[in-house]
């Protein structure tokens, strides 16, 4: 009897080892498909934000445009306008936001200084301006906002 309650003990404690295996297992694979899909879904983004640049500064050009230009280039910017909002919104179903610049303090985790300006309306070490935006996807910077940063007068 007591070599059956001992097998049956050991018996036991394998069958409450590999569980617990199989859970790390499982854990662990859940953890490396998520890692994965995140680096994909960053490498993408990083590729597509160039095209998100261009077609903000093609948007930023429709501003300057004269009302005498014709119905039709109206119509072409309006379909820019479009796309651009599509190309943003699947950014944002993928997780990707853009990173707040202007008035933030800087951050050099975050913000990237290519120039510098002295002015007495921002307190020093401000982002006064954006010139490229950036973004990451949770907590992982994907591009660093390209910015201007205030400095004492």
């Amino acid at each position: 009897m007591k070599r059956v309650e001992a097998e049956n003990a050991e018996l036991k404690d394998r069958l409450a080892r590999r569980q617990a295996d199989f859970d790390n297992y499982r854990k662990r694979v859940e953890r490396e498909r998520t890692e994965t899909y995140n680096r994909v879904v960053a490498d993408i983004a990083a590729k597509l934000l160039p095209v998100v640049d261009n077609l903000k500064r093609a948007l930023e050009a429709e501003s300057s445009v004269e009302g005498a230009e014709s119905d039709e280039f109206r119509h072409f910017l309006s379909g820019v306008d479009l796309i651009n909002k599509q190309l943003n919104g699947v950014l944002d179903a993928l997780g990707v936001k853009p990173i707040s610049a202007i008035g933030e303090p800087f951050n050099p985790h975050i913000h990237e200084a290519v120039a510098t300006e002295a002015t007495a309306d921002y307190e020093p070490d401000t982002v006064i301006q954006e010139i490229v935006s950036g973004y990451r996807l949770g907590d992982k910077l994907i591009r660093p906002a390209l910015v201007k940063v205030s400095t004492r007068e």
